[in-house]
């Protein structure tokens, strides 16, 4: 029987028994026909597909040999070329991944074979990476084999540039159907180029315009509206991938899937940032490459799991985006964004980003930023940085834009003295504020209307310190918590507290220099509302500036070790902190200091005078005036003076000083209040000179009870 009558014979069959014919084009009919029936190809001259329920249902297909329009078929079709008198069969990648049962006939008389291989108690191909070839009778010969196994062992051969393929088929695997030994030729190029190129003409025919200028920074919010148009863009395309030029320094790729069960791990790479961007079938190949993206296939499952038309994977490229507000320098200038059309976060196979053999200075750390806001707001939060000497991997967990920011050498710490400071810290504020806590008490016990204006001032900054202690030590759990409303509150909170003790402390001075020129005294009207009201109220105005103009966020303390680090509220624009902290801290610190300076040498002025030393001696031993000093420092915050020397060598030693001392605040008030309150009282009717030893005395706490002439409670 020739090709003709058995092609009739099987037509006369299929009318028979009722059968239909798949369509020609159809992709759906030729996936359903190879995946779930026993696979018959046949070379002929035309093409089409039969489904057919002889004994178990089989899938025939008729294959053209060297048909002109190669490309027309879709990846699940096979083709057929002779070359050389050879039969070249050509299956895609997709078949590679699918355990497809293939029989291939070619001669005379093959309808008696059909019927034969189409019993399912007759299975002539065993599941090996070899070709079993048999014949079951003098004209028929059947070659048989599993796609999944037969290319195995072969390798990308440059050879296969020979071979017509067709515009789409750069994923091919040619199977000889007459060779003895390695049957299988591997053109399937593992490093592919995108199908077609977008240029930004073609894109502002879709809607998408990135407009920026030559030596420009990318504008943040419009990179954000270009990667939220992605899905608009695959549904508009007619190819599997897509290389992207958006403009000046922003280039990407495009790659999508149609069908959901098709979709598989993809790794983008490109040797450097001014080269097109690859398409790769495995990760195994990104290390011939500087940098590297590799979308997970647990990433693609969840894309296509949610309601969008079409599976696909967008990697943007920004070059020279414009700073965060804290001005973070970014490793290589290079910003990528990854983009599925829908959420993807909590992946457990996480998204790979890497650069290698990078030169730079600093410590790395993987960030990313969600496309909020008209500048980054980078967080560390879902993503591991590892590094290997001039290489870094980024592991995040979900999809948004990424970068590697580096945090200068003299700006980072080793891990275990941030673990140390973090320990010194946490405790000496819970010390502190369970001192500050027995002074308040104190004071509101024994409060009364005749308290002195020293004492009432004392107590303001004693509860100005406590609630930075308590505002310091619930900010990091607050951080953790990744509400960025939240953290903004918590920031601002100890942000105000902050300034409202740097206030009281510049007033503790200016009382302390008032009560020495006016003699101890003060006749200003509603003095202490007055202070009050400036010490409470303008930082309060400082802070809410800033909470409106959006200064405040997460801050991320780095160290040497990029996988240790805390995250505190606090503000995240740094020539902010410089000016408003740092600025206004250094004028307070030159009063106080200067009003210390002062109050040491009439100390000194009165160890040379008679009345001095009556009034020194009535005072105690040196140990008192050790106390006094110390609890002079603190009232004036000039312990805080020590942020001035954390830099070079010294900045190490500074940080610990300065966490020490401030973290024990609060103890040295309430030792220097606990002190004072038990002094003994200067008797009135004292001479000019003896009135301004005793208001100095008074003013250091060293010889009068604040609440000395208040009866006891009962």
């Amino acid at each position: 029987m020739n090709w003709t009558i058995w092609v009739l014979f099987v037509g006369l069959l299929w009318i028979a028994q009722g059968m239909k014919p798949c369509k020609e084009d159809g992709t759906s009919n030729v996936r359903n026909c190879l995946l779930n029936k026993k696979g018959f190809v046949v070379p002929d001259n035309f093409n089409g597909i039969i489904s057919t329920h002889l004994h178990l249902n089989n899938c025939i297909i008729f294959l053209q040999k060297d048909p002109k329009d190669q490309g027309k078929w879709s990846q699940e079709l096979p083709q057929m070329q002779t070359k050389n008198g050879t039969y070249l069969l050509f299956i895609s990648k997709w078949h590679t991944k699918k355990n497809i049962q293939l029989y291939v006939m070619s001669g005379k008389q093959c309808n008696d074979t059909l019927s034969r291989l189409s019993d399912s108690t007759n299975n002539h191909c065993n599941q090996s990476d070899s070709m079993s070839t048999f014949s079951q009778n003098d004209h028929c010969q059947v070659r048989c084999f599993h796609t999944n196994t037969i290319c195995n062992e072969s390798t990308y051969a440059e050879a296969c540039s020979d071979f017509s393929f067709g515009s789409k088929n750069n994923d091919k695997y040619i199977v000889n159907l007459t060779a003895t030994g390695n049957v299988c030729i591997n053109c399937n190029n593992p490093v592919k180029k995108p199908e077609k190129t977008l240029e930004p003409d073609d894109l502002k025919n879709l809607n998408i315009t990135f407009e920026i200028e030559e030596g420009e920074e990318v504008s943040p919010a419009q990179a954000a509206k270009v990667m939220s148009s992605m899905s608009n863009l695959v549904a508009a395309l007619n190819v599997s991938s897509a290389e992207l030029n958006l403009g000046e320094g922003v280039t990407g790729i495009l790659v999508r899937e149609t069908q959901p069960e098709d979709v598989d791990e993809v790794s983008f790479a490109y040797l450097n940032p001014n080269e097109s961007i690859n398409i790769l079938d495995s990760r195994d190949g990104v290390k011939a490459f500087s940098r590297s993206v590799t979308v997970t296939k647990e990433a693609f499952t969840k894309s296509a799991r949610s309601n969008i038309s079409v599976a696909f994977a967008s990697v943007v490229r920004f070059i020279n985006m414009a700073k965060d507000e804290m001005n973070s320098t970014v490793l290589g200038n290079e910003v990528l964004a990854i983009e599925m059309g829908t959420e993807i976060r909590n992946l457990t196979d996480k998204i790979l980003i890497s650069f290698r053999n990078m030169e730079y200075e600093g410590f790395p750390s993987c960030h990313s930023w969600n496309g909020e806001g008209s500048r980054p707001n980078w967080t560390s939060d879902g993503c591991w940085t590892l590094t290997d000497g001039q290489n870094i991997t980024c592991q995040c967990s979900h999809l948004t834009f990424f970068a590697i920011l580096l945090t200068p050498l003299h700006e980072t710490i080793s891990s275990s003295d941030l673990n140390s400071l973090t320990i010194i810290t946490q405790v000496g504020c819970g010390l502190s504020m369970f001192f500050l806590g027995i002074v308040l008490f104190m004071h509101y016990v024994m409060r009364n209307t005749k308290a002195s204006k020293a004492t009432r001032i004392l107590i303001n900054l004693v509860l100005a310190m406590f609630l930075l202690n308590f505002s310091f030590l619930v900010n990091s759990p607050v951080a953790k918590l990744k509400n960025s409303v939240g953290c903004k509150i918590m920031a601002a909170l100890m942000h105000y507290f902050m300034l409202a003790t740097f206030t009281w402390f510049a007033v503790q001075a200016f009382h302390l220099c008032l009560q020495l020129y006016m003699g101890g005294k003060i006749g200003i009207r509603r003095y202490i509302l007055k202070v009050s009201i400036t010490s409470w109220v303008l930082p309060s105005v400082v802070g809410i500036i800033l909470l409106i103009i959006g200064k405040y966020g997460e801050q991320v303390i780095e160290t040497n070790d990029s996988n240790e680090k805390v995250s505190l509220c606090w503000i995240t624009d740094s020539d902010t902190h410089y000016a408003v902290n740092i600025g206004y801290y250094v004028l307070v610190f030159i009063f106080t200091l200067t009003t210390f300076t002062i109050i040491l040498s009439w100390l000194f002025c009165l160890k040379r005078t008679s009345v001095g030393k009556m009034q020194i001696g009535k005072s105690g031993k040196s140990g008192k005036s050790i106390v006094t000093i110390l609890g002079l420092c603190c009232m004036l915050g000039l312990t805080w003076g020590f942020a001035f020397f954390a830099y070079g060598v010294l900045r190490i030693p500074a940080y610990y000083i300065f966490t020490v001392l401030n973290s024990f605040q609060g103890f040295f008030l309430f030792i220097y209040y606990y002190s004072t309150s038990h002094a003994g009282e200067i008797n009135a009717g004292q001479s000019n000179s003896s009135s301004s030893i005793s208001t100095l005395n008074t003013s250091l706490g060293s010889s009068r009870n604040p609440y000395g002439n208040m009866p006891a409670k009962k």
